[in-house]
């Protein structure tokens, strides 16, 4: 086990007042019970109650009164029901929906006791088979490891400190550019990298991504309502990999035959399930930013080591200096979407890019950051900063003059002009300091 960002937010959590039953939500194999079994060492008692086991599940589906349902919990599990500070885990719960539905009471009638709830494939019943107890609990995404805990879990401590407080001497730029592609071609999945901390060996983990995508593809029985979801839901996960980073239609995906009323369904089940993400472009300049939806959205997947593997570009990453020349650059930006989306811990985090609304126009920009009042482009790609068109036509729309660059070189504030000669400063950044793009930004822009 290993270091988790999200132990932090479960100890802001744990002393906030008002504090409600916590619903962890994440794919499969992401860290949730990990993550709780770890926060479980600041409690007095830790009850665990795992509803994949008959026993542990018909308790909550017995229509005890809930005072009852708490004796009953105790008794069970030989737990005293009056020791102070007791974190009560209840895990796959999607396995018993009533125990979702009582989350509620420990709210208002136990709220002394500390209750966090997760599974695996909780998401394929929101808006599905029951109705959470809306405005009685709360939610946090988990996600894939980020690159900072990437450095913790490989004993990089000296690499972390300087990453944490953004000082980069140029002796060390090129070591955490080789641990960045080191995490580029793994991932962030964390059995993928407890096997690579032991081993230090790329070929060990093919096993362990098969059987990861194999346990996405055995879920979707439990997602599907009919055959013919199954199978296109089937299909997506089969082919989605291979369109990482890409923009996608609905019709004909994957070069299937189904219809797109059917293909957008599977895809946005699988977005619930937060295996990927639709990311829709944005038009406007300015906050709000507004998704048009009736345009072809870019294809987020979970973990960019699970896409280099199933498409098989781990070699090609392998022996390549530079990670923007794989694949046209669209491993470097799938990664840096990824980072990006592991600074939240909402499970509303999103994405946006941008595309221009004039007609035939091909220009747009990778994504878009909120930060603060503004919307600042985003860019993922080598070359002068003159040549970064798409940008340059944001900035000169734009009521900001900020922009961002990710690439391989050092950071580097620079005064620049777009083609048509508006000044604007570009934050040129390595690649590994996308996790701490809130950071930079805060300490950059006054």
């Amino acid at each position: 086990m290993f270091n988790r960002v999200i132990l932090k937010e479960l100890e802001k959590w744990a002393v906030k007042k008002g504090r409600k039953p916590l619903i962890l939500r994440g794919a499969r194999q992401v860290g949730k019970t990990t993550a709780v079994n770890m926060f479980s060492a600041n409690f007095n008692q830790f009850v665990y109650l795992n509803l994949e086991h008959p026993d542990e599940r018909q308790l909550f589906e017995r229509n005890y009164p809930f005072s009852q349902l708490i004796d009953a919990i105790f008794f069970y599990k030989d737990k005293d029901k009056n020791v102070d500070r007791t974190l009560i885990f209840i895990d796959e719960i999607q396995n018993a929906p009533a125990a979702v539905r009582l989350l509620r009471f420990f709210y208002e009638e136990a709220p002394h006791f500390f209750v966090i709830a997760a599974g695996s494939l909780l998401e394929s019943l929101i808006d599905n088979t029951i109705s959470f107890p809306v405005g009685r609990v709360e939610y946090l995404a988990v996600r894939p490891l980020t690159f900072v805990e990437f450095l913790m879990a490989t004993g990089e401590e000296k690499s972390l400190d300087l990453l944490t407080d953004l000082n980069i001497p140029d002796y060390a730029h090129n070591k955490l550019m080789d641990l960045f592609k080191q995490y580029t071609i793994i991932g962030g999945m964390p059995e993928i990298i407890a096997n690579y901390v032991e081993y230090h060996n790329f070929y060990n983990l093919r096993e362990i991504y098969d059987q990861l995508i194999v346990s996405y593809l055995d879920d979707v029985e439990k997602y599907g309502k009919n055959q013919t979801t199954i199978d296109v839901i089937r299909h997506v996960i089969s082919s989605a990999f291979r369109y990482a980073g890409q923009r996608i239609t609905f019709t004909k995906f994957g070069n299937s035959q189904y219809k797109s009323r059917e293909m957008s369904g599977a895809f946005k089940t699988l977005e619930k399930t937060m295996l990927l993400k639709l990311i829709y472009p944005v038009e406007n300049l300015k906050l709000p930013a507004v998704s048009n939806l009736r345009k072809a959205p870019k294809l987020q997947l979970l973990d960019t080591g699970l896409v280099n593997y199933s498409s098989g570009l781990q070699k090609q990453l392998f022996v390549s200096d530079l990670i923007e020349s794989v694949y046209r650059g669209k491993i470097a930006e799938h990664v840096i979407g990824q980072e990006i989306l592991g600074m939240e811990s909402s499970v509303r985090a999103s994405l946006d890019f941008w595309t221009s609304e004039r007609r035939n126009s091909q220009a747009e920009v990778d994504f878009l950051y909120r930060y603060k009042d503004m919307l600042i482009p985003i860019e993922v790609k080598l070359g002068a900063s003159g040549k970064l068109r798409s940008l340059h036509q944001f900035v000169n729309l734009a009521p900001q003059n900020w922009a961002v660059r990710f690439y391989s070189g050092k950071m580097v504030v620079e005064e620049a002009k777009t083609i048509s000669g508006k000044k604007y400063k570009l934050i040129n950044l390595p690649h590994y300091m996308a996790g701490k793009l809130d950071l930079v930004l805060e300490r950059i822009i006054k």
